[in-house]
C-alpha cells in the first residue's frame, strides 16, 4: 500500500508519491531537520520480506554512497522503519533510501517530443560518460542505463543530466544471481525525481530489454562489466539523436534477437532532421554497439575523451562528402608529420599541466581584482590541485560575499552562485569541486555547474581538507575548544568526531587540517601550551609535533612542508612516507599575509604553482554611520581589531585586539571622542568577549589565568579582578551580554551544542540552562527592560534572529525573514536591529506588551562588515539613529594575489 502524505520515516516526512516500479516506490519528501526537499525511495513491505531484494536494496545504497559526481544523484541517507503504518507483513518494517530531489523531466519524457539537437546530445553524452567513468572506477556497473534513468535538470543555471537508479548495480567481486528467464519491460513514466528501477525477482534477467548488451541478454552474468554499460549508454545516445530506438521489435524476444544479430542503421543514413552527423560520431556509436565486448570502447573514460574531441572539433568534423574522421596516413612523410604533431601536443600538454617543469625558472605574476570586487581580510587564494584555477572569497559591488573562481589561463573572474557568505574554501582532489563554510554549515559545490549541497553543521568553520577516498576532515567551529570532525564528501551522513584534544599538553583547539598524499595522515594547527603544526591520522589517535608556528601549514609534493615563521613563508623537506622533516627551512616569500586565529594567505598546488597575498595583520576601522548609511566619520586609527562592545554612556568601546603575530588577543579600551586606545590590564593572557556592566564601571571577559579557565569580571577604577565562572573542562565559557538590571550574565555553553546559559550575579551564582536545543544559539542580547532576550539560531538550517521571553517560559518569535545575525536593541525596546548574511543592516519595529509583536523588517543600508554570526561588529546608539561599525579596510582588501610558477627552483640556488 502506498504511503500516505504526512507519514514520517525517521526525520523525513512523506509529501507525495511521484513514481513506482518493480524495485520500489518513490516519494517526494521533506527533511524536517534541514528543511529541504528530498526523494525517498521505499522498498515496499511485501518486497522487503524477500532476502534477495533487501540485499539488492542495500547494495544500491552502498553503490551510490561510493560515488561523488555532479551528474550522479546524491544519496543522503538510508534507513529502516517499523512497524510501517498499516503494515501487515510479519516483519512490519520498510527500508528506504533518501536521495537528492531533482526537479525536471526524464530523458525518456523529453524523447517523446522528438530527437535532441546534435550539440545538446553531445553535451549530455559527455556528462553521462564521465559519470559512468566515475562509477566504473569505483567498481560499480550500473546495468540499467536507459532514458528513464537519466534526468534533465538545471545544474548551475544550465540544463544538464543526472544519472539515477543504481538499484541493479553490480560491484566487483560481488556474487550475482544467475538469470534464467526474461522479465517483461514496461516504459518508465516521466518523474520529477529518481524513478524506481525495473528489476524482477530472483531467476530473471535484470535490466531493460531494449537497452541490454548481448551478454545481458544471454544471461552471462560473470561477463557483465563497464563495457555492458557502454553498450546501453550508446543505445540511449542513438535514440537521443534519431528519436528511434536502436533495437525495436514486436515482442521482447524479437528485440533480443536483433540485439544479438542485427546492427542498427548508421545514424547518418537516417538523416536526422537538422543534423549533419559527424562521421566520427557514427564510428563511435558503431563501436559502442559492437556485439563482442572486446570490440567496444574498453572504458568510459576513452569514450568520454572521444566524444569530447568530437564536440571540440565542431563543424570541422561535419562533412557533406564522406571523409574519414581522421586522415589516413599512407606515406613515411605523413607518419613523420603526424609524429611531430603528436610530440608538439605532448610538450604543450606537459607545459600546461606542469608549470614547474625542471627546465624553467621561477615565474612571478600578479592577479589584480576588479574595482567592484573586494577580497575579504581573511581570504587566501586557494590554488586548485592541478594548478589551473584560483578560488577565493570576496564581496561584490552589492555587498554580497561569494566564492570567486579565476582560471589562470583566463582574465575573467566569476562568482559561484549558491556560495553566499562563504569562508575558508578548499578544493576536491580532482579540482572539480570546492568545500566551504556558510550559514553555519559545511557545504560543497561543483565549480563548473554549481549544484551545491550541505554536508554538515559547522557553526563557524575554520578549515577543511578532502582526500581521494571522498572523506572531508574539517574544523567545525572558531572557538578553540573543539577537535576535528569528518564527513563523507557525498553527503547523507552525520559528521563524526575524528580527533580529541590532548589534555596532557593543555590543548584547547585544532584548526586548518591538510591531508597528506596517502589520504590517511594529515597536518593540523594545534593550540595549547604552545601553537604548532601537528601530524595526525584518521586511523590512530597518535599525534606528532612537526614545527612550532602560529599559523596553518600545507604539504606540497614531492616533499615540502610550507609554513609561516615571523611573517615569512618557509619550505622544509618533508618525507610523506617516513613522516619526517629534514634539512634546514628555506625562505620562499619574505612576507605573507596572516590574520588573527592562525590563518595565512597562501596555498600551493601539486603541479608547482604557489599563490599568496601580502599584507599586515588584520586591519579594521571604526566609523559612525547614520540610518541612511552616510559615513559620519572614522574613529581612531585602523588596526588589528576583530570585535567590540559599546559602553552604556557611548563614550568608550571595549575592543578585542590582536597583540602578537600569533594572533593572541587582549581587550583594549577605545576613547571614542579622541580615538585613543589603552590596554585593559597588563596581564599577558589572551582575553576576548568583553561586555560592560550597566553602570559602565566593570567589564566581563573570558580568559585563562593561573590555569583557571573561565569568565572574569574586572572593576575598571580599582583594577580588581574576580573569577565569576570557572570551566570544569578545556571548553571556555563565553560571556555574551550583561542584563541592564545588573543581575544576569548570559553565556554560551560550547559543551552542549552552544546552548545559552544564565549566570546569576546574586545568591549562590549557580549557572542555569536557558535554552536546550539540537541547534546552535549565538549572540544573545537582553532587551532594555530585561523581559526578552534576542539571539540568532541555526535551527532552520540558516542563521535567523529570534526573540523569546526572559526568563521564560513562553513562545519565541522569529524576527528575521531571510537570514539574520547580530541582534541589537534600541534603548526603548521599540526596534530590534540585525544584519542579514550579505551585510545589510535591518530594523524590525517591535510593539511593547505581554508578547512580542514584530513588524516587517526594513533595510537601512548595506554595511561594509564581513558578517560573522558570533562576533560583535557593530553597536547602536541609544536613540537608534547612529551605528558604530567595525569593518575591514585597506591592506587585505586591496593587496593583489601573487602567482609563482616553479617556485621550488628558487630553493635549489
Amino acid at each position: 500500500m502506498p504511503l500516505k502524505p504526512g507519514t514520517m520515516l525517521g526525520p523525513y516526512e512523506v509529501l507525495a508519491q511521484i513514481g513506482a516500479g518493480g524495485m520500489g516506490e518513490v516519494y517526494k519528501g521533506l527533511d524536517t531537520r534541514l528543511n529541504r526537499d528530498v526523494a525517498i525511495k521505499v522498498l515496499p513491505e511485501h518486497l522487503a520480506l524477500n532476502a534477495e531484494l533487501r540485499e539488492r536494496f542495500q547494495r544500491e545504497a552502498e553503490t551510490i554512497a561510493k560515488l561523488n559526481h555532479p551528474n550522479i544523484c546524491v544519496l543522503y541517507d538510508i534507513g529502516e522503519q517499523g512497524p510501517t503504518p498499516g503494515g501487515s507483513g510479519p516483519q512490519g518494517s520498510i527500508q528506504y533510501l533518501v536521495m537528492e530531489y531533482i526537479e525536471g523531466e526524464t530523458l525518456a519524457a523529453r524523447l517523446l517530443k522528438g530527437p535532441l539537437p546534435l550539440e545538446q546530445t553531445l553535451r549530455y553524452a559527455i556528462e553521462i560518460s564521465d559519470a559512468l567513468d566515475k562509477a566504473h572506477r569505483k567498481g560499480a556497473t550500473h546495468r540499467d542505463i536507459k532514458p528513464g534513468n537519466i534526468m534533465l535538470t538545471k545544474i548551475g543555471g544550465t540544463l544538464g543530466t543526472k544519472l539515477l537508479d543504481f538499484g541493479l548495480a553490480k560491484l566487483k567481486q560481488q556474487a550475482a544471481v544467475k538469470p534464467v528467464a526474461l522479465a517483461s519491460d514496461a516504459p518508465t513514466p516521466p518523474a520529477a525525481s529518481p524513478p524506481a528501477g525495473s528489476p524482477t525477482l530472483g531467476g530473471t534477467i535484470l535490466g531493460t530489454v531494449q537497452y541490454m548488451a548481448p551478454e545481458q541478454v544471454e544471461g552471462r552474468v560473470d561477463d557483465i562489466d563497464g563495457r555492458s554499460d557502454i553498450f546501453s549508454f550508446d543505445a540511449t545516445v542513438y535514440e537521443m539523436l534519431t528519436g528511434k530506438k536502436a533495437f525495436e521489435g514486436k515482442s521482447a524476444a524479437s528485440v533480443m534477437s536483433k540485439i544479438m544479430q542485427v546492427d542498427p542503421p548508421a545514424i547518418s543514413s537516417l538523416d536526422p532532421p537538422g543534423k549533419k552527423v559527424p562521421p566520427a560520431l557514427d564510428r563511435v556509436i558503431k563501436k559502442c554497439l559492437a556485439k563482442e565486448q572486446e570490440d567496444r570502447w574498453q572504458s568510459a573514460r576513452d569514450l568520454h575523451d572521444e566524444l569530447d574531441w568530437i564536440k571540440s572539433a565542431g563543424t570541422s568534423l561535419t562533412a557533406e562528402a564522406p571523409v574519414a574522421a581522421r586522415p589516413k596516413i599512407t606515406s613515411w612523410a605523413g607518419w613523420a608529420v603526424a609524429a611531430l604533431a603528436v610530440l608538439i601536443a605532448i610538450l604543450l600538454r606537459i607545459n600546461q599541466s606542469n608549470p614547474a617543469a625542471p627546465n624553467t625558472g621561477v615565474v612571478r605574476s600578479s592577479v589584480l581584482t576588479p574595482e567592484n570586487l573586494t577580497l575579504l581580510s581573511d581570504s587566501a587564494p586557494i590554488i586548485s590541485p592541478d594548478g589551473r584555477a584560483l578560488a577565493f572569497t570576496g564581496t561584490d559591488a552589492s555587498g554580497k560575499v561569494l566564492l570567486w573562481i579565476r582560471a589562470l589561463d583566463s582574465l575573467d573572474m566569476r562568482p559561484l552562485v549558491g556560495t553566499e557568505g562563504a569562508t575558508y574554501p578548499f578544493w576536491s582532489p580532482d579540482s572539480r569541486s570546492l568545500g566551504f563554510f556558510a550559514g553555519g554549515k559545511l557545504k560543497k559545490i561543483e565549480v563548473s555547474s554549481g549544484g551545491g549541497i550541505t554536508l554538515a553543521d559547522a557553526p563557524s568553520g575554520r578549515g577543511g581538507t578532502w582526500n581521494r577516498e571522498g572523506l572531508i576532515l574539517f574544523a567545525p567551529n572558531n572557538v578553540l575548544t573543539m577537535g576535528l570532525y569528518s564527513v563523507p564528501s557525498a553527503g547523507g551522513a552525520i559528521a563524526t568526531s575524528a580527533t580529541t584534544l590532548d589534555t596532557s599538553r593543555n590543548e584547547t583547539g585544532q584548526r586548518y587540517p591538510e591531508f597528506l598524499p596517502d589520504g590517511r595522515h594529515f597536518l593540523y594547527m594545534s593550540r595549547g601550551t604552545s601553537t604548532a603544526i601537528y601530524l595526525g591520522s584518521v586511523d590512530s589517535k597518535e599525534t606528532k609535533k612537526l614545527v612550532d608556528t602560529n599559523f596553518r601549514a600545507v604539504f606540497v609534493p614531492p616533499g615540502y612542508l610550507l609554513y609561516i615563521n615571523n611573517g615569512a613563508l618557509l619550505a622544509q623537506a618533508f618525507d610523506p612516507k617516513s613522516l619526517e622533516l629534514s634539512g634546514e627551512a628555506a625562505q620562499v616569500v619574505a612576507d605573507v599575509g596572516t590574520v588573527s586565529g592562525g590563518y595565512a594567505s597562501f596555498s600551493a598546488s601539486e603541479s608547482g604553482v604557489l599563490a599568496y597575498r601580502t599584507f599586515g595583520a588584520l586591519s579594521a576601522q571604526f566609523a559612525w554611520f547614520d540610518r541612511n548609511g552616510k559615513n559620519l566619520g572614522s574613529v581612531g586609527e585602523s588596526g588589528s581589531y576583530t570585535e567590540f562592545t559599546l559602553s552604556p554612556d557611548e563614550k568608550r568601546a571595549a575592543v578585542k585586539k590582536a597583540f602578537t603575530a600569533g594572533g593572541d588577543t587582549d581587550i583594549w579600551l577605545l576613547e571614542l571622542s579622541r580615538g585613543i586606545f589603552s590596554r585593559l590590564s597588563p596581564d599577558p593572557s589572551p582575553k576576548s568577549e568583553a561586555h560592560w556592566s550597566p553602570d559602565g564601571r566593570q567589564l566581563t571577559f573570558r580568559t585563562v589565568q593561573k590555569n583557571r579557565n573561565g569568565i572574569y569580571r574586572r572593576t575598571l577604577d580599582t583594577g580588581e579582578e574576580e573569577l565569576l565562572l570557572e570551566s570544569a573542562s578545556n571548553e571556555t565559557p563565553t560571556p555574551k551580554d550583561w542584563s541592564r538590571d545588573g543581575r544576569f550574565i548570559v553565556w554560551i555553553d560550547i559543551s552542549t551544542q552552544q546552548d545559552l546559559r544564565l549566570l546569576p550575579l546574586f545568591g549562590d551564582r549557580k549557572s542555569k540552562l536557558l535554552t536546550e536545543t539540537p541547534s546552535r544559539e549565538e549572540r544573545p542580547q537582553f532587551s532594555p527592560d530585561v523581559r526578552w532576550i534576542a539571539y540568532n539560531s541555526d535551527e532552520s538550517g540558516n542563521w535567523e534572529v529570534y526573540v523569546q521571553p526572559f526568563p521564560g517560559p513562553g513562545e519565541k518569535v522569529r524576527i528575521s525573514t531571510n537570514g539574520g545575525v547580530q541582534a541589537n536593541w534600541r534603548a526603548d525596546g521599540r526596534e530590534l536591529f540585525y544584519q542579514t548574511l550579505d551585510g545589510s543592516l535591518m530594523a524590525a519595529p517591535l510593539k511593547p506588551g505581554t508578547k512580542v509583536e514584530a513588524g516587517i523588517p526594513r533595510p537601512l543600508f548595506r554595511t561594509p562588515i564581513v558578517v560573522d554570526p558570533v562576533r560583535h561588529q557593530y553597536a547602536v546608539s541609544a536613540d537608534g539613529q547612529r551605528f558604530l561599525v567595525l569593518a575591514p579596510v585597506g591592506g587585505q582588501a586591496t593587496a593583489p594575489i601573487t602567482i609563482v610558477q616553479n617556485w621550488t627552483a628558487a630553493l635549489k640556488k
